[in-house]
């Protein structure tokens, strides 16, 4: 049987994220849940696409055999574009549940999603097995999801990049990175974006880096959780997946595990 951690009443600590811009609100809640207050370390704020070029693209993809969504940013800015409800419902692959969430919400249906929410994950769908002659659109925006596009084109499929939004680079403003400096119970960096860590990373004042380097931090997969090991991360957990529930309970465990 599984038993609850003793954390007393008066024990409070906080949850790093590395969401965009504007995007924190669902990590914060649940980090609240387990008792966390969230500090919300932008390294971009998301921009949606709204072209011709873009849309003729987008249109383009309506022909491919899988139109793949690797996030849900990917899905509303799509949304923005042209109504869901035209996509072939056979067709759909998301990268994760909250991606096939928002697809639905915006009139999409039959969307595939592996239970293991990550670029793995989605490489693992049946639906992604047998590829070769086939023409696959990936949904999504500059940069990122590397993965995805590499093994697609690996398995013989014709890929169509359609970029639909755009990450647009933050400058973290020097007095949060005092606030973190000063922060006065323990901390836990929660990571679901390799590239949003690195882009953090080259922004810390060295004295926060080490300290950053000693403290836990939970990283949404096994492959994000090595490059965190790369970066001079000593404490890396890898969570059940990157919803943000998920998130805070990996990072919750890592400072108060439960007792045997």
């Amino acid at each position: 049987m599984n038993s609850r951690a003793y954390v007393p009443a008066d024990t409070a600590w906080y949850l790093i994220s590395l969401r965009p811009s504007g995007q924190h609100d669902g990590l914060r809640r649940a980090a609240a849940r387990f008792g966390a207050r969230t500090v919300a370390v932008s390294p971009w704020r998301l921009q949606a696409r709204d072209d011709d070029t873009t849309r003729g693209q987008l249109e383009q993809a309506l022909a491919c055999d899988r139109l793949v969504f690797t996030s849900p940013a990917a899905a509303t800015a799509s949304a923005g574009l042209m109504p869901l409800e035209r996509l072939d419902a056979g067709r759909l692959v998301a990268v994760g549940q909250g991606t096939a969430r928002a697809l639905r919400r915006h009139g999409a249906a039959a969307v595939q999603a592996p239970a293991r929410m990550d670029s793995e994950g989605l490489l693992a769908l049946p639906a992604m097995a047998d590829l070769r002659g086939k023409r696959v659109a990936l949904v999504t925006a500059p940069g990122g999801r590397g993965m995805i596009a590499a093994q697609v084109q690996a398995r013989g499929a014709q890929l169509l990049r359609v970029d639909v939004y755009e990450r647009v680079p933050l400058q973290v403003p020097a007095k949060l990175w005092s606030r973190l400096q000063a922060l006065d119970a323990p901390a836990v960096l929660a990571v679901s974006s390799g590239e949003a860590l690195e882009r953090v990373m080259a922004q810390l004042p060295p004295a926060l880096r080490r300290r950053w380097q000693r403290q836990p931090l939970v990283a949404a997969s096994a492959r994000l959780a090595g490059l965190a090991t790369t970066l001079g991360f000593a404490d890396a957990h890898v969570a059940a997946g990157p919803l943000p529930g998920q998130l805070a309970a990996a990072a919750h465990a890592a400072l108060f595990p439960p007792a045997a």
